[in-house]
C-alpha cells in the first residue's frame, strides 16, 4: 500500500479495491467456519446486570484490543498514504479507514455472535466447516482462472472490471471511495455514503444479536420425535438387514461419513477443472467424472470397521456371521451408488454428445464401483487402521497414525484400478474402434465386479470370522 503511493490512480484502485474486499470478506466468514469459543460473548456478562447498550459498546470497543484489530488498523492507515492525492482522496481515505476498520471488526463480532446462537451445537458447527471446505474447494475454478490470466496484457483490465463491481459492493465500497475520487468526486461521496450506511447497519446488527443473546444464555435444547425404526422397518429382520439398516443409518447421521459423500462428487470436478485450461478434448472431460466419483464410492469402505468403535462388540458377542457383516455394510454403497452411476452416465454420455460411449461408461463406472466394494470388504476386516471416534469432529486428527493407513488406502485405490484395467482397457479402445469394444467394456466391468464383489464378500467374511475378537479389541483400543 505504502508503494501503491506511486503508481498511477488507474493502477493502484483496483489492486486496493478487490484485494481489500478480500480482507473484509475473510473478517466476515473466518467466525463462522472456525467456529471457536468466543471469549468475549455476551451470554458470559448476562449476570453481571449490565446494559444492553452499554455492554455492546463495551464489547465493540473491547474487540479493538486484539492482533487482527490492530493489523486491518496498520492496513487502514496504511492505504491512507497510498490516496494522499488531493484533498478529497485524503479525506476519503481518512474516513475509509475508520469505516475499514469499523466493517472487519464489526463483521467479525456479528459473525462470531450470529454462530454462537444459530451454530450452537456442535453438528451445526461441523456443517457450517463442511460447507465452508467445499466453498474453498470450489474456489479453486477462480484460482485456476487467476492463474491463466495474461496479467501482462489483460490483468489490468480484470482488476478493473473486479473492482468496479466490489466498489458498489459492502466489501469493497470503503476502500475504493478515494480511488473513485480522483475522477469523479460525486460519484465517491455516494460510495462513502454507501460504506457508511453498512457500518451503520453492522452496528445496529450487533446491538440486536447482544440484545437477543443476553436472554437466550443455554443452547434451548428440541426434542426430536420418530416413528417406527426408520430402515430398519424396510429392510429384512436378518442379520445382512439388520446390519444394512444400522449403516444407511450411519452415513445419514455421523458426519464423518456426511463428510466422505460430501466430497465424492466434488474431487471428479476438482480433476477437470485443470484439464480445462490445457486443451483437453471435452469427450474426455465429459467422462471422467462418474468414474472417479465411482472409484471414491467404493474405496470409502475400505476402513468401515474402524467406525464402528465400540460398536462392533455387538457383532461379536452375537456370532453374526463374517458375510453378513460384509455383505450388510456394502448393500448401502450398492443401491444408492449404481443408480447414481448410471444417471451420471446417461448425463456424461448427453454432455458428450455420443451415445456409443454409454456401455463403456456404465461397464467401467460400475465395474470399479463393484471391485472397490469388494476389496474393501477385504481391507477393512484385515486392514484397519485409527480413525476420528464417534462424536468427534471429523476434521480433528485420529488418536494415532503411521505408515500402515496411507500404504493400506495407497493399495486399495491401485488394487481397484488394476482389477478393472480389463473394462478400462476395452473402453479406451471403443473410443477410437468398433462400438463392439464398447459393450465388451461392459461385459468385462459388470462380470469382473460381479465377481470381486462375491470373492470379496466371502474372503472378508471369513477374515472377519476369524479376527473378530481382534476386531474388538482394535476398535476399544482406537
Amino acid at each position: 500500500l505504502l508503494a501503491l503511493r506511486v503508481a498511477d490512480a488507474s493502477t493502484a484502485g483496483p489492486i486496493v479495491t478487490v484485494l481489500g474486499a478480500v480482507v473484509v470478506l475473510g473478517f466476515f466468514l473466518v467466525p463462522l467456519v472456525v467456529g471457536v469459543e468466543d471469549t468475549m460473548d455476551p451470554r458470559k456478562f448476562a449476570l453481571f446486570g449490565v446494559s444492553t447498550p452499554q455492554l455492546s459498546r463495551g464489547l465493540a470497543v473491547a474487540a479493538l484490543i486484539s492482533v487482527p484489530s490492530v493489523a486491518i488498523a496498520l492496513v487502514a492507515l496504511a492505504q491512507v498514504v497510498t490516496w494522499t492525492r488531493g484533498p478529497l482522496p485524503t479525506l476519503l481515505a481518512i474516513i475509509g479507514a475508520v469505516l475499514i476498520v469499523v466493517t472487519c471488526v464489526g463483521g467479525a463480532r456479528v459473525s462470531a455472535a450470529a454462530a454462537s446462537l444459530v451454530l450452537s451445537g456442535r453438528r451445526a458447527r461441523e456443517s457450517a466447516a463442511t460447507v465452508g471446505i467445499v466453498l474453498v474447494l470450489l474456489m479453486s475454478l477462480v484460482i485456476l482462472y487467476l492463474l491463466n490470466v495474461d496479467w501482462a496484457r489483460e490483468g489490468a483490465d480484470v482488476l478493473a472490471s473486479a473492482a468496479a463491481i466490489l466498489a458498489w459492493t459492502p466489501l469493497g465500497a470503503a476502500w475504493a471511495a478515494p480511488a473513485v475520487a480522483v475522477d469523479s468526486p460525486g460519484t465517491a461521496i455516494v460510495v462513502v455514503l454507501f460504506a457508511a450506511a453498512f457500518a451503520a447497519a453492522i452496528w445496529w446488527l450487533w446491538s440486536v444479536l447482544v440484545a437477543r443473546l443476553l436472554v437466550t444464555p443455554q443452547r434451548e435444547g428440541r426434542v426430536r420425535t420418530y416413528r417406527g425404526l426408520g430402515w430398519f422397518d424396510l429392510f429384512p429382520t436378518t442379520p445382512t438387514g439388520a446390519i444394512a439398516a444400522r449403516s444407511l443409518t450411519y452415513w445419514a447421521r455421523d458426519s464423518r461419513y456426511l463428510m466422505s459423500l460430501i466430497v465424492i462428487p466434488i474431487v471428479p470436478f476438482l480433476i477437470i477443472i485443470p484439464l480445462m485450461f490445457v486443451d483437453i478434448d471435452p469427450l474426455y472431460l465429459a467422462i471422467i467424472p462418474v468414474p472417479v466419483a465411482a472409484l471414491f464410492l467404493g474405496w470409502s469402505l475400505h476402513n468401515d470397521v474402524a467406525y464402528d468403535n465400540t460398536a462392533i462388540w455387538v457383532h461379536v458377542v452375537s456370532d453374526t456371521p463374517g458375510v453378513a457383516d460384509r455383505f450388510g455394510r456394502a448393500i448401502p454403497t450398492l443401491i444408492v451408488g449404481i443408480p447414481l452411476l448410471v444417471l451420471g452416465s446417461f448425463i456424461s454420455a448427453a454432455i458428450a454428445g455420443d451415445a456409443s460411449i454409454l456401455p463403456s461408461l456404465l461397464g467401467v463406472s460400475i465395474g470399479i464401483l463393484l471391485v472397490g466394494v469388494g476389496l474393501s470388504s477385504v481391507m477393512s476386516a484385515r486392514f484397519p487402521y485409527p480413525v476420528v471416534h464417534p462424536g468427534d469432529s471429523p476434521f480433528t486428527n485420529p488418536q494415532s497414525s503411521g505408515t500402515a493407513a496411507s500404504l493400506v488406502q495407497s493399495l486399495s485405490f491401485l488394487a481397484t484400478l488394476v482389477l478393472a484395467s480389463p473394462a478400462l482397457i476395452f473402453g479406451a479402445l471403443g473410443l477410437y474402434g468398433d462400438d463392439g469394444w464398447a459393450w465388451a467394456s461392459f461385459a468385462a466391468g459388470v462380470g469382473i465386479g460381479l465377481i470381486v464383489l462375491i470373492a470379496g464378500v466371502r474372503v472378508g467374511g471369513r477374515i472377519f470370522d476369524a479376527r473378530a475378537t481382534d476386531l474388538l479389541a482394535f476398535s476399544m483400543r482406537n
